[in-house]
């Protein structure tokens, strides 16, 4: 257990240190001026402008720049925001992180939690009028762009029935004094839209897992002997069925972890969601490199935290994969 977790620790690290090298090279051969924007917006002299970009390191050799990035990496600094500055990097992650934690929370507990219900749900009614039309419904959400259905949705909801607002995570006009549970509820009422629509994309992919999974446990041989002495139905699905089939879920959860700090970009995008996601965006358009960077390695970071977690899932979960 030991070498084979060093093994594979070593791996992501080795990986997230690729994946960082070759964000960092080829956000500096895109074409551009990451420092025209913002000198045009403030209207900034030659000499300023000058200045800025010595002090980003934009005029050093892409080594120099590399070096040095890393070196303030590993202190902890990921440098000064060009659109933002002089505000850093890290200030504003950690600013976005809380909502972004909060969609993606709330849209991995939904998505899976709804996902694996209809999916066994669907296994044990095969090929019923029931299966065929969940099965419809959700690839017909599938493959529905999320920034379109998010745009329905808050067309209908917020602007037609005017029963949810539409953007921001706040209500601006709220008493900054009002009570907990106030705000607790207006945050509430604001994360409805987005979540929803974020889960109405994503439940296809785990409701097929979750049915194909368990499909193919109820006609092995433990599952049919399980039948035969008698175990009542309720007791063979739960017990001895679901458990075996949840090994795809928990790999397909692995993956998805990274939905905890991006979200999806057009969703936060279309609901002016404060996350990172909408940050990511934003820094893009700006060709905000130290921005850019530092939101795509962490998530990076989470998708190989998510894969290392699924690889431990199946192997507290499954003793073939600890026989191997």
């Amino acid at each position: 257990m030991t070498r084979w977790l060093v093994r594979r620790t070593l791996q992501a690290v080795v990986t997230f240190v690729v994946v960082t090298v070759l964000l960092f090279v080829l956000m500096r051969l895109t074409p551009g001026d990451p420092l025209e924007r913002l000198a045009g917006d403030r209207q900034m002299s030659a000499e300023a402008v000058a200045a800025l970009r010595h002090k980003f390191g934009i005029d050093q050799p892409i080594t120099t720049q590399f070096t040095s990035f890393v070196a303030g990496a590993l202190a902890g600094d990921l440098g000064v925001s060009i659109e933002h500055y002089p505000t850093k990097v890290s200030t504003l992650v950690l600013s976005r992180l809380p909502a972004s934690l909060l969609l993606g929370g709330t849209v991995l507990l939904l998505t899976f939690g709804i996902g694996i219900a209809l999916g066994v749900f669907q296994a044990v009614k095969r090929r019923s009028r029931a299966d065929r039309w969940l099965t419809r419904a959700s690839l017909t959400l599938y493959a529905m762009p999320s920034f379109w259905l998010g745009l329905v949705l808050a067309w209908f909801f917020g602007i037609r029935l005017q029963l949810l607002p539409v953007a921001q995570m706040h209500d601006p006009l709220l008493d900054p004094d009002a009570s907990w549970l106030v705000r607790t509820g207006d945050v509430l009422r604001h994360l409805i839209l987005p979540a929803v629509t974020l889960t109405a994309v994503s439940l296809a992919a785990v409701m097929r897992y979750q049915r194909t999974a368990l499909l193919e446990v109820l006609r092995l041989d433990f599952v049919l002997a399980a039948r035969a002495r008698g175990i009542p139905e309720r007791q063979v699905l739960w017990r001895h069925a679901w458990r075996n089939a949840l090994f795809p879920v928990v790999g397909l959860l692995g993956l998805w972890l990274p939905m905890l700090v991006s979200g999806s970009v057009f969703v936060e995008q279309v609901f002016n969601w404060p996350g990172l996601g909408s940050l990511a965006a934003d820094a893009v358009g700006a060709r905000d490199y130290p921005v850019i960077l530092g939101t795509a390695m962490l998530v990076s970071a989470q998708v190989l935290l998510g894969g290392l977690l699924a690889d431990l899932a199946y192997y507290a979960l499954d003793p073939r994969v600890r026989q191997a």
